[in-house]
């Protein structure tokens, strides 16, 4: 998904020109990535070093808000994985939708073969692990290695540059997609608490309040925040994963314009007619009555032209990638690697997680994919070739984020199995990144015409 910097109108400030190089930065491909394994590696030192209590002391302070005799408290840790995670699933839900709206995922041709790579991305891993761990204390964690870390992957894909044919990375963002659906389903179907059926009723009944508001013509973003705020209490109190509240807001935002491209055209160029012969008014355009309120109707215009899915997603994009989802390492993947490393590794939740993600994942993509080609289904994207999918099927293997959030609902944070299952995220995320990189890196230079399937 592009984010474009716009240069700013005029001479810089002396604000614009100090900030410059940051916003430049923020409006990287690779920028979020940079700070979620900066956050990584900032959790890992800090718990591995003599600062090592105040890391876990910190997550364990109480917050909460209370009114009058209702009273929501909870520690920092779980409103991190509860609350601000609400809002990363917010997002991925509306990217899911607008791909599936006009994006990869809109038709079945576009979407056939990023769902066959998918399906076999998730189900291989899950049966690698699953064979390790059945009957074992371990075996809720199946789905631990199904996940796929769409920042990492994509911003590894994309310190590659232009060696990369921009099928490729289409491929990768929509398999990423269809992995993150796919995760939500497993979340909200198999790591469920017991369910609370008043409270589920209350959740359902604000879900479909939110889609009145959206026949209705509701479009801002602040009105479905505050009835979004209910579901998710709603949800969290019902047992399902409050998380999943997240999706479903998503699901309610609006996607449609309020006018269409030559409405736009033609009104735009009205009102631009209307600022231009305004201007015999005055010099100033702040003591301009006529070209203030030409203003006003532009910026409204602008608004009617926009799907407020798309603008909420433009502008919740910066603040996940550098904000909640640093935050969200930096709570989780603090784990003590002292002592019995190696041991801890050949532990079969570790072991499957590590195989899952390293073998099953690169495995199930492309054996899923060949099939899908050779019965004719799909064709691989132009300039694609196998060797550079199997590349990127390894960067599916890197798992953290998604993978970090789902071991905490398979094992809760109290068990021991919780740190062995990170020791195994963080190694096999690793391998996956590395073997990924060496294999795009050495293979077919840009340009280069794919074999055939």
């Amino acid at each position: 998904m592009a984010h474009v910097a716009r240069t700013p109108l005029g001479p810089a400030s002396p604000v614009e020109r100090i900030l410059r190089p940051f916003l430049r930065f923020i409006h990287a491909e690779t920028s979020g990535g940079i700070v979620l394994l900066v956050a990584t590696v900032g959790a890992l030192i800090w718990a591995n070093s003599t600062w090592a209590s105040s890391y876990h002391h910190l997550w364990e302070l109480p917050v909460g808000l209370r009114f009058g005799a209702w009273d929501l408290s909870m520690t920092l840790h779980h409103f991190i994985n509860d609350g601000l995670m609400a809002v990363f699933f917010l997002f991925v839900g509306l990217e899911i939708k607008r791909e599936m709206l006009v994006g990869e995922l809109a038709s079945f041709r576009a979407a056939a073969l990023p769902i066959a790579a998918a399906a076999g991305g998730m189900l291989i891993p899950a049966a690698l692990y699953t064979a390790l761990n059945l009957g074992g204390p371990g075996a809720s964690g199946w789905g631990i290695p199904m996940a796929t870390d769409i920042a990492f992957a994509l911003g590894i894909l994309a310190l590659m540059g232009p060696r990369v044919p921009l099928g490729l990375k289409v491929f990768l963002a929509a398999l990423a997609i269809v992995d993150d659906l796919g995760a939500v389903l497993v979340i909200a179907i198999f790591y469920t608490a017991d369910l609370d059926v008043g409270a589920l009723g209350t959740a359902a009944g604000v879900f479909f309040a939110l889609l009145a508001m959206n026949r209705l013509g509701v479009r801002h973003a602040a009105a479905y925040g505050l009835v979004g705020l209910f579901l998710w209490f709603a949800v969290l109190a019902s047992g399902v994963h409050a998380t999943v509240a997240g999706v479903l807001l998503a699901l309610a935002i609006p996607a449609r314009t309020r006018i269409d491209t030559h409405e736009f055209l033609v009104t735009g160029r009205e009102i631009l007619d209307e600022f231009d012969h305004a201007g015999v008014e005055g010099g100033d355009v702040l003591t301009n009555q006529g070209q203030q309120e030409a203003i006003l109707a532009l910026e409204n215009s602008c608004e009617a032209a926009q799907a407020p899915l798309r603008r909420l997603e433009h502008n919740l994009h910066h603040w996940i990638a550098f904000l909640i989802i640093p935050v969200f390492a930096l709570a989780n993947a603090g784990v003590e690697l002292s002592g019995g490393l190696g041991e801890s590794v050949r532990h079969p939740v570790p072991l499957g997680i590590i195989l899952g993600l390293v073998l099953g994942k690169p495995i199930g993509i492309s054996l899923f994919s060949w099939v899908a080609v050779r019965t004719g289904l799909v064709v691989l994207p132009q300039r694609v070739t196998w060797r550079a999918l199997v590349g990127v099927s390894f960067l599916g293997g890197i798992g953290f984020t998604m993978s970090l959030f789902i071991a905490t609902l398979a094992f809760g944070e109290a068990s021991p199995l919780l740190d062995l299952a990170k020791i195994g995220i963080l190694a096999a995320s690793i391998l996956a990144a590395v073997v990924g990189w060496i294999l795009l890196r050495s293979g077919q230079p840009e340009g280069a015409v794919p074999s055939e399937a």
